[in-house]
Parts: C-alpha cells; sequence; structure tokens
C-alpha cells in the first residue's frame, strides 16, 4: 500500500487524536452502574399517546401500585422521537389528580347538584339520549340528523377514528369533525 503524503498526515493526525482520547481516562462503567440503580424497579410500562394536541405523541408510562409514578417521551416513537412538550410533561398531573372524576356523574333536569351513577347506567342514558334526537331529527328525504355532531379527539388513533367515524355515519351524523381541526 503506497500512501501519498497527505494521507500519511491526515492518518498520523487521526492515529494520534484517538490515542490522547483514549488517555484521558474516560471510564463507561460508573455511568453503567448508576443507570441500574435509578432504573424504575417493580413499576409495570405502559405505552400511551398524548391528548392534549393533534400530534399524537407518544409517551411511556411507568405505574407502580396503580399509581403513574414517572413519564417520559417514547424513543422509538415515529413522531416526537423520546421529546415531550411541556403540555406533554404535565400529563403526568392527570391520572394522579385528587380532583379526577373516575365514576360517571349524573345532574337531573331541574337539579343543582351531581349524583354517582354506574357506567352502566351513563351508557344507557346517553345510548337512549342520541336514539331519541335521532328519531325525533331524521331528515327522510336527506336519510340523516342535523341534531346530532361529531368530534374525534388525538387521543384516538387511526384505527379508533375509522370506527368512530363509521358510528357516527351509521347514525346518521353530517356533521363530523376532529380536534386537529378545531
Amino acid at each position: 500500500m503506497k500512501l501519498k503524503r497527505r494521507e500519511f498526515l491526515k492518518l498520523a493526525g487521526a492515529t494520534g487524536a484517538g490515542l490522547a482520547l483514549s488517555q484521558l481516562g474516560f471510564n463507561v462503567q460508573p455511568i453503567e452502574a448508576a443507570s441500574n440503580v435509578t432504573r424504575i424497579h417493580d413499576a409495570e410500562e405502559y405505552t400511551s399517546i398524548c391528548n392534549f394536541c393533534s400530534c399524537g405523541c407518544g409517551m411511556v408510562c411507568h405505574v407502580k401500585k396503580g399509581k403513574l409514578i414517572n413519564l417520559e417521551g417514547d424513543a422509538d416513537h415515529i413522531i416526537n422521537e423520546g421529546a415531550l412538550c411541556s403540555k406533554g410533561a404535565t400529563m403526568y398531573e392527570v391520572p394522579n389528580s385528587d380532583q379526577r372524576v373516575k365514576t360517571p356523574l349524573y345532574r337531573a333536569p331541574g337539579s343543582n347538584s351531581w349524583e354517582e351513577i354506574s357506567w352502566d347506567e351513563a351508557v344507557e342514558k346517553v345510548a337512549k339520549k342520541i336514539k331519541e334526537v335521532r328519531d325525533e331529527t331524521w331528515d327522510d328525504e336527506l336519510h340523516s340528523t342535523d341534531a346530532l355532531g361529531f368530534i374525534g379527539g388525538a387521543q384516538n388513533n387511526n384505527e379508533e377514528c375509522y370506527l368512530f367515524t363509521k358510528m357516527a355515519r351509521a347514525l346518521g351524523v353530517t356533521f363530523l369533525e376532529h380536534q386537529a381541526r378545531v
């Protein structure tokens, strides 16, 4: 192998720089040991999607004893690649808030107070009201109703949005919108 003078100088410079850096004493073993100590032990890991805007950033959630103890951006997610904006970082507060409503609440017409009801009751009330409004406002000529509207959210993935749209169309809903466009 024949080296020209310029190639020899480049190779010699790179070799010298590599040897100099290797003598700086940088040792990764303490860093690896520290990362093992600071890991979240005994926590279940879940992936989720941020629901604040329509970007759909991925999050990794660590849950211990039913409580969210750590939230970080999902490095494997194609949209945010591990980063979270300030809104996404505050998602940590949502499931841990003492003000979070965990059961359906119902306020009867004319009442000034809310009462807790079961999930079955809530689903039944909503289904009956949708059916009632649809039947009262159905346009036989257009085969639709203008009294109902439907809005999707950023926390829903494409497949869920597709199913919600199919359901809304089956109900005859003409006003379909999405959070990203509002």
